[in-house]
């Protein structure tokens, strides 16, 4: 079965008829042929889905919203890069839960998207039949933190940590709030992204009953801070949900200063502080979207000084045995024991003269 989302419901179409969404994406943009069957091949083997909501997003063909749901056949031609980047199997004492930082874990409680990203760190398994959630699975995982007790942070995730119905989100959250030593709930989502019209006043009475909860977002480009998404993040603000966005350095999507100032400030503006900016993981499939190192330093420094500190992130690479910060290396030009000789964010030279009696 193939699931075609859209914004009232989902569809399932048998496998031998084409899902409305190819006859969407010729109607709108003019496809030819051989560029549907290049992304048929890959829907294959990554699905494929797109909601109603950002597939309006979309307004050329490999625009930077494209790039993030459509596939691109290079997902199969260039293999490189590995299934699993970050070792979260490995590190995953039984299924839904990542135990690899000693104080909290990542517990998966949803196995789908509203939107399906091509860049997706799970993207081996979601949508797939390799990765299914189940109520003995979850009551397991919860059960693994009750018997934890070094663990103060659960990370909720998927999937998209939204993507569950009400009942079962109600379910996990009062029973992490009651166990004794966890401390802090944190849930990820693209869901103010991809389909904001999900973020209601119903949803937020249910979250608002388990503070501290933050909330990560997951916006990419400007494009997609549309006054549905505003509307979204400021409802969750009012309601108390403190707000960080994680992003990815996306190649032709982000990987520029402009664009990455544009969406920090417009995060900003609807009360989300920017948190993480990730190099992109070495994900198999995806190599297509992968920078340098050296460009998101660039793009770092070129940000520092020009928008608030409020909209800086931290730039960060995982699946090096967790998050290593990368800072940019202009700052610090020179170490001695006398002084240190720095740069500003307008290329001017200070000296910082060091107490080396203490």
């Amino acid at each position: 079965m193939i699931t075609i989302s859209t914004s009232n419901s989902e569809i399932d179409v048998e496998e031998e008829l084409e899902p409305p969404l190819y006859n969407a994406l010729r109607t709108k943009f003019h496809l030819s042929e051989e560029r549907i069957n290049e992304i048929k091949e890959v829907d294959k083997v990554y699905p494929m889905k797109i909601n109603d909501y950002y597939f309006s997003l979309i307004r050329e063909v490999d625009d930077p919203i494209w790039r993030q749901c459509v596939p691109d056949i290079r997902e199969l031609t260039d293999q490189t890069g590995e299934e699993d980047p970050l070792a979260e199997e490995h590190d995953s004492p039984l299924p839904l839960i990542t135990h690899r930082y000693p104080d909290r874990v990542l517990f998966l409680i949803s196995d789908t998207c509203e939107m399906h990203c091509r860049f997706c760190t799970r993207k081996r398994k979601i949508g797939t039949e390799r990765f299914v959630i189940t109520d003995d699975n979850i009551r397991h995982a919860i059960a693994y933190i009750r018997s934890h007790d070094e663990v103060r942070d659960v990370i909720l995730s998927g999937g998209d940590a939204l993507y569950v119905s009400y009942p079962r989100l109600f379910f996990i959250l009062s029973s992490l709030v009651s166990i004794p030593h966890v401390e802090i709930i944190r849930l990820g989502t693209r869901i103010r992204c991809t389909n904001p019209s999900r973020i209601t006043q119903e949803l937020c009475d249910i979250l608002k009953q388990f503070h501290p909860l933050y909330i990560n977002v997951h916006f990419e480009h400007p494009n997609e801070i549309t006054p549905e998404a505003i509307r979204a993040c400021n409802l969750l603000a009012d309601n108390g949900l403190v707000l960080g966005n994680q992003n990815v350095l996306l190649k032709d999507v982000n990987d520029d200063v402009k664009t990455m100032g544009d969406l920090y400030k417009g995060l900003l503006r609807m009360r989300v502080k920017p948190y993480y900016l990730f190099q992109a993981d070495y994900v198999k499939g995806t190599n297509h979207f992968r920078t340098t190192i050296q460009k998101g330093k660039d793009i770092i420094y070129g940000l520092r000084g020009w928008i608030s500190g409020l909209g800086i992130p931290q730039y960060v690479v995982d699946g090096c045995g967790g998050k290593v910060l990368i800072l940019p290396d202009q700052y610090t030009q020179s170490v001695s024991d006398e002084k240190v000789v720095l740069m500003n964010y307008k290329g001017k030279i200070y000296e910082y003269y060091q107490n080396i009696n203490v």
